[in-house]
């Protein structure tokens, strides 16, 4: 045994965390977890106390996407396993997590008793949540406590995804043995390996004619938006982006040529993209969603794929290659040209808004909002066709917008918008949601109002599950009717307008812009029927190939 204790195991995580720049942990208490948090209460990090604890996970997940590692602790069973659709989206979208649950005593769990939120051996929770995770400890041993938890913590920063740390209750004000330095893994790429991939990738781009980037999110994740800025700037190249890597790069960027999402994408954009003799394939993710429903049209033999540790050139295949380490290195490599980017697409706009007497629709609203969006904003939106839409929508700065556009679980963006605001304090949430969605999380609205936080709520209300409908019509896809504009008199301090016209939905932001001091909510009523310009693209493809 270690001859030097230290602080509790607890006071140490908190510690590590603090560290690692948390400032601020989500969570729900329960009686599991109330020693952590009296130690919390204790500490400099702040508890953010949620409606639920789906949401406090959702919350850490978007804190994490601003500051780059989020925590959220919660009790044992009936609030750990309320987070697993969370965790699991965080992991789905490489967002790195901490989730924190307590658990019964060590003491307590000798003779298998049936204690309160048990469901099965108390070895169950660790093994669900070992699947959605890159690592899961449990912090039985004194000894070695301190060591899983900086171990933990390098792999959730490591693989940008979620960990899990169960700390039963008779263990969080026990002494630990810290180790002298936190040890760090090895990771890195192959020397080799890395100069090969380089060195073709660029002898392909001396060759081509038309080569363009898409930039993907694993370059949001990893934190790279800067070196991809460089090598935009050095190389003279277009850069394209996908829908879940979407203001990887700000969008006002000289050099930016748009979404491509495949039939989803603007046509200048997609027809740029689709014949460019090389792609540059940089933290791109070929999933459903960035392919717009496989209708991409990309040849793997024209592309360059470089992936977290991976590089991909037709069929070579070069292992042990970090997406860090290529993109540094490739913004190194490739000579300084003269500025030759292709004139980017000019933002869609909303001329003449507002028309009098006109209802609202999906199309002209972004094109509203792109003429009031401004770079303080950090755009949160949700799944759905309030999603699609954004494709049109300019994001000023970059790494300026968040989803789930991959995972696609309802209910994301209220409480990731709380968990972005808390972390970047010197930006104000724009939220996109669907009324199916703010049904499912949008009581975070009054977490946001307990807090004095200010953020714009647009809700697209078409009664129902749009992007359903358009799967397949029928009345499993009709919701109730909320007045989401008059939930001021239930969560709170906010101001709540409602919209059916572009005069309504004027005066409405026009006001929601100008309150600074709460939460602010636009009941937007859209026609059931109505669909996003990208919506609207996909459908035209899809017909014609029926």
């Amino acid at each position: 045994m270690p001859s030097q204790s230290a602080e509790s195991i607890g006071q140490y995580l908190l510690e590590r965390l603090y560290a690692l720049g948390v400032r601020d942990i989500f969570g729900v208490p329960g009686d599991y977890i109330l020693g952590f948090y009296d130690q919390m209460v204790h500490s400099p990090i702040r508890h953010i106390g949620t409606t639920r604890e789906d949401t406090a996970a959702f919350a850490a997940d978007g804190y994490a996407r601003c500051s780059g590692l989020g925590a959220v602790a919660v009790t044992y069973g009936v609030g750990a396993l309320n987070t697993v659709n969370a965790v699991a989206g965080a992991h789905a979208e490489s967002s790195p997590v901490v989730v924190i649950s307590g658990a019964p005593g060590v003491e307590e769990q000798r003779n298998d008793p049936l204690l309160h939120h048990r469901f099965g051996p108390f070895t169950f929770q660790r093994e669900i949540f070992e699947r959605i995770t890159c690592a899961s400890v449990v912090l039985n041993d004194p000894v070695i406590a301190c060591r899983q938890i900086d171990q933990a913590l390098a792999a959730a920063r490591h693989y940008s995804k979620p960990v899990y740390i169960e700390i039963p209750r008779d263990r969080v004000r026990v002494a630990g043995y810290p180790i002298p330095e936190p040890e760090q893994e090895a990771f890195g790429s192959d020397a080799t390996a890395l100069a090969e991939a380089v060195a073709e990738t660029m002898e392909l781009g001396e060759k081509s004619r038309s080569p363009i980037i898409v930039a993907g999110v694993e370059i949001h994740r990893r934190g790279l938006q800067g070196v991809l800025v460089d090598l935009v700037n050095r190389s003279g190249l277009p850069v394209a982006a996908t829908l879940t890597g979407k203001s990887v790069i700000a969008e006002r960027h000289p050099a930016y040529l748009g979404i491509y999402e495949g039939a989803m994408s603007a046509e200048y954009t997609r027809y740029l993209v689709e014949q460019a003799d090389l792609l540059l394939m940089l933290g791109v993710t070929l999933n459903d969603v960035d392919t717009g429903i496989y209708t991409a049209k990309l040849d793997p033999q024209h592309m360059v794929r470089a992936a977290q540790d991976e590089v991909v050139i037709s069929s070579h295949r070069y292992p042990r290659v970090l997406l860090k380490d290529f993109l540094h290195a490739l913004a190194k490599s490739v000579p300084v040209r003269p500025e030759k980017f292709v004139a980017a697409p000019a933002a869609v706009t909303a001329p003449d808004f507002p028309l009098p007497d006109r209802a609202i629709t999906t199309s002209r609203l972004v094109g509203r909002l792109n003429q009031a969006l401004g770079p303080e904003f950090i755009v949160v939106c949700d799944v759905g066709d309030c999603l699609f839409a954004t494709i049109d929508l300019q994001v000023h700065e970059q790494s300026e917008f968040l989803s789930s556009a991959f995972y696609t679980s309802m209910g994301f963006a209220v409480p990731a918008a709380l968990g972005a605001q808390i972390a970047r304090r010197d930006r104000r949430a724009l939220v996109l949601v669907g009324d199916g969605a703010f049904q499912m999380t949008g009581t975070e609205l009054a977490t946001f109002a307990r807090l004095g936080l200010n953020p714009i709520v647009v809700v697209f209300n078409n009664r129902g599950y749009s992007t359903e409908r358009f799967i397949l019509e029928g009345p499993f896809n009709d919701i109730g009717d909320w007045r989401f504009d008059r939930l001021g008199e239930v969560f709170g301090p906010l101001q709540g307008y409602a919209a059916g016209t572009e005069e309504a939905f004027e005066a409405a932001l026009l006001a929601a812009l100008d309150n600074r001091s709460s939460p602010s909510i636009i009941n937007v009523r859209l026609d059931p029927a109505d669909a996003s310009a990208a919506m609207q693209r996909l459908a035209a493809h899809l017909h014609s190939r029926v």
